[in-house]
């Protein structure tokens, strides 16, 4: 998109029918997610926090973390990468590009499914493994220069806080130390994603209403606004914080607390004024982790079946922006 989208007007293939267009793109930011000093987490007031993560874990499925011990210069560096990547000649971001699923790192348009898809989405995504590092790294762009020294930097930062928020969540859940270590969160993936300025907005969505699959998303989303989860039967805007992180509950943080917490809706919507860039770290279990619901945590009903998590991805797929379906279909009722 960020190659030809320039001065041309949305072509018929990007156009949202009338439902599920955003419209009207003022949505409410007064009403946005919590925003938790993550950096109190390890003093006297470390229940607190642990409640607050749980409380927006379970209205919201998202919050946003400050002072969470990132670096000011790492995220910037990282997101000036990001930035310098989509603004690279056309043959160099050629290379990238790639319509091969087998493909670790690649570029793509839209999303997985674009030739399958009616109507496509406003954004360009690359997107690769970050784990294990010295496997992936070799596979990463070789431009610009910086990229696989400063994104190698920020994925194993990025890995950190994550396992970091999900003991915070463990020790919450009454779940023992390290419970979601190991095969639990043993992957972690990287998109990038960059929605160049739109000619009517109002039109067109960068990402379509969505959960994530995965355990726990980390998402550095810049300057720029964009992105929207879906609370109450309103979208709310989520607001760019300055050094912030949001994060969101995936799927099968979902299901390992037996709906204790939610995976939250959201979507991206476009503007016409500048380009947005932002990068989400996804942590989720390895592919054939078997995930159920903590036995603490069932009570009298388990509300899922266990499965292998690959199977899930598939299901996911094919269902993708359909959460009830998706979710509905391990459920242990659905045997």
């Amino acid at each position: 998109v960020s190659s030809w989208s320039k001065d041309k007007p949305v072509p018929e293939s990007y156009i949202f029918p009338p439902e599920t267009r955003p419209g009207n793109l003022i949505v409410p930011t007064c009403k946005t997610i919590p925003v938790i000093e993550l950096c109190n987490a390890e003093g006297r007031n470390r229940t607190d926090i642990i409640q607050q993560i749980l409380k927006a874990s379970q209205e919201y499925g998202f919050f946003q973390v400050v002072n969470h011990g990132i670096s000011e210069n790492l995220m910037n560096e990282s997101m000036d990468v990001f930035s310098e990547l989509f603004e690279m000649p056309d043959e160099d971001k050629v290379i990238l590009y790639s319509e091969d699923p087998k493909k670790s790192c690649r570029l793509l348009t839209s999303s997985l499914n674009y030739d399958r898809e009616k109507v496509h989405q406003w954004r360009d995504n690359l997107r690769h493994p970050c784990h294990p590092l010295q496997d992936c790294i070799k596979h990463w762009p070789q431009k610009p220069i910086r990229y696989r020294e400063v994104v190698a930097a920020l994925s194993i930062e990025a890995k950190k806080l994550g396992l970091r928020i999900l003991e915070l969540v463990s020790e919450g859940l009454g779940l023992e130390s390290g419970y979601f270590g190991d095969k639990l969160s043993e992957a972690l993936h990287l998109f990038v994603n960059h929605y160049p300025p739109c000619p009517d907005p109002s039109l067109t969505l960068g990402i379509t209403k969505h959960c994530d699959p995965n355990l726990l998303t980390i998402l550095h989303q810049g300057d720029v606004q964009g992105l929207q989860i879906f609370n109450n039967e309103e979208w709310i805007g989520v607001e760019p914080l300055p050094n912030a992180f949001v994060v969101n509950i995936g799927n099968q943080l979902q299901i390992i607390s037996n709906n204790k917490l939610k995976s939250g809706e959201h979507r991206v919507v476009t503007n016409s004024r500048v380009a947005r860039t932002t990068a989400a770290f996804f942590i989720a279990p390895s592919e054939d982790s078997i995930i159920e619901p903590a036995i603490s945590l069932v009570g009298e009903a388990s509300v899922y079946r266990a499965f292998e998590y690959k199977d899930f991805l598939l299901d996911y797929l094919s269902h993708i922006g359909s959460n009830e379906v998706v979710l509905g279909r391990f459920e242990s009722q659905s045997l």
